[in-house]
């Protein structure tokens, strides 16, 4: 055997040890959650018995699917206005001519190395003044100024030739038609990551919409289950919390099984260029 073959192997080998590694926990949460109560400490790879009674439990415990349609509301909401209103800051600070521009991204770039904390506080009051406490506003619309987007599409529209932007111009299209009809879609792997990574972050979140939801009915999935897991309806069943975390996880699993090879795509070819 040539020292090229053995070295794929050993990759091969450490490469299949790592995936296992990493696929490992969540093969076990969902085995768990259809595995009854009493066999959680017993099984290995494989249940003895499968059963639903934890997801028919949590279904009776709390609104799961209501909470279900609240998170697909807010989180697709939220991504679609960063998609929108990102890619219009993106092409105006890649392709504007103005005077402080680099100065606008480079506070821009600033404004990602501040925790979520520091803005928590500043942000609460101005939901308390607008009165969009217990309302979907407060969870969409704080969403939508977000830096990472802006700098994705400002990177991937600085790529984009002047001549073709000159051409619809000519042809009579408004800086909207040209983002929208003309540069969207030569950006689509650009456009699923952020939109990908914005739903998970959107989807995802639990401390805002802790502090700005009470209503049980307008509780997000992520907030629900969270509640649920620690304030005490799961009755201390492992096997009742890892079910209500199968429903949380499996959106975010299917969306990026979908979109997983424009993600790949984008994250290879959008190098932080000017």
């Amino acid at each position: 055997m040539s020292r090229m073959k053995a070295t794929k192997i050993i990759v091969y080998i450490l490469l299949i040890g790592a995936g296992f590694s990493f696929l490992y926990p969540f093969y076990w949460m969902i085995i768990a959650s259809v595995t009854p109560e009493s066999q959680l400490g017993n099984f290995n790879l494989l249940p003895l018995e499968i059963s639903f009674e934890n997801y028919l439990l949590m279904f009776s415990k709390i609104p799961i699917f209501r909470s279900l349609l609240n998170s697909t509301i807010v989180a697709v909401s939220s991504t679609t206005g960063v998609i929108v209103f990102g890619s219009m800051i993106g092409y105006a600070l890649a392709k504007g001519n103005f005077r402080g521009k680099n100065l606008l991204f480079f506070i821009i770039v600033f404004t990602m190395t501040l925790p979520f904390q520091i803005t928590l506080i500043p942000n609460y009051v101005l939901m308390v003044k607008f009165r969009w406490v217990d309302t979907f506003a407060a969870l969409i619309i704080p969403s939508l100024n977000s830096a990472f987007a802006i700098i994705m599409f400002r990177q991937v529209f600085k790529g984009i030739p002047d001549d073709l932007i000159d051409a619809a111009r000519v042809d009579g299209c408004g800086e909207l038609r040209i983002i929208f009809q003309v540069l969207w879609p030569n950006i689509i792997p650009t456009i699923v990551t952020v939109g990908i990574i914005t739903f998970m972050n959107s989807w995802n979140e639990v401390l805002w919409p802790l502090i700005v939801i009470r209503d049980e009915n307008l509780m997000t999935m992520p907030q629900l289950v969270t509640l649920f897991a620690v304030g005490g309806r799961a009755d201390a069943q492992l096997g009742v919390k890892l079910a209500s975390a199968v429903l949380l996880a499996m959106p975010i699993i299917i969306a990026y099984s979908i979109f997983q090879k424009h993600f790949i795509r984008s994250m290879a070819s959008s190098g932080l260029k000017g």
